[in-house]
């Protein structure tokens, strides 16, 4: 229930920030991170609940272990160059607080993202086209994401602004403040790059019903290569 509480004053902007740091605890959300992304991984394995051979329960374990494991590694990769941009952006932050950012914005995204869950699972349930619930499930994963990064964006604003006797916080200039958050954007493009590669590292998290059940496949192509492929599927060109 603490997990909760903490990710509910997140949500409504109630997270703040002390005289030196971030007053946000990283033990629950890192708890609650996990269990709303288990929660939307079996949401995606529903689909596997209509394959012709019959229910492949297994896809909504995979699911459940595979989608926090895509957070969790994508942050852990991505991590190193956010606080290297965010050095270039100004405030001299300790790790920890970054890491606090990192894990507050991601708990954003698996609150949207678990949301969306129902909505996944219905129409997994309702459709047998493969092609519809992968880029509806690319279509949820991308707009969890804006959320999440912006969360993200909103916390470092918030972080730029002078606090009085505290010499943690640098007051950006307003000449090179749209400079040094175009740093930032650069990096939430290269998180959603990690991101969506990483989710073709760990596939399948839906399934096909033309192929066994397979925790793993092997590692070919590439996630855009794979997203084209299923829009083709999907109007009829592929």
């Amino acid at each position: 229930m603490q997990a909760f509480r903490e990710l509910d004053r997140v949500l409504r902007g109630e997270a703040r920030f002390g005289d030196l740091g971030v007053v946000i605890p990283l033990g629950p959300l890192l708890r609650v991170n996990v269990l709303l992304a288990a929660t939307y991984g079996v949401c995606m394995g529903v689909y596997g609940l209509l394959w012709p051979d019959g229910p492949e329960w297994r896809q909504m374990v995979a699911g459940a272990v595979k989608v926090p494991a895509l957070f969790l590694l994508t942050l852990l990769v991505t991590f190193p160059s956010l606080y290297v941009f965010n050095t270039l952006l100004g405030p001299r932050l300790q790790l920890g607080v970054f890491l606090r950012l990192g894990v507050t914005a991601l708990s954003v995204l698996t609150a949207v993202l678990s949301a969306f869950g129902p909505i996944t699972a219905f129409f997994s349930v309702t459709t047998a086209n493969y092609a519809f619930v992968v880029l509806l499930n690319v279509a949820v994963f991308a707009l969890a994401g804006v959320f999440g990064l912006g969360c993200l964006r909103n916390l470092l604003v918030e972080l730029a602004r002078p606090r009085a006797a505290d010499e943690d916080f640098v007051v950006l200039e307003p000449a090179k403040s749209g400079r040094k958050f175009g740093v930032i954007y650069a990096w939430m493009f290269v998180f959603a790059l990690v991101g969506g590669q990483m989710s073709w590292l760990l596939r399948p998290f839906i399934g096909s019903p033309d192929l066994p059940f397979a925790w793993l496949r092997p590692r070919d192509g590439s996630f855009f290569e794979g997203v084209l492929h299923a829009a083709k599927l999907l109007l009829g060109a592929g």
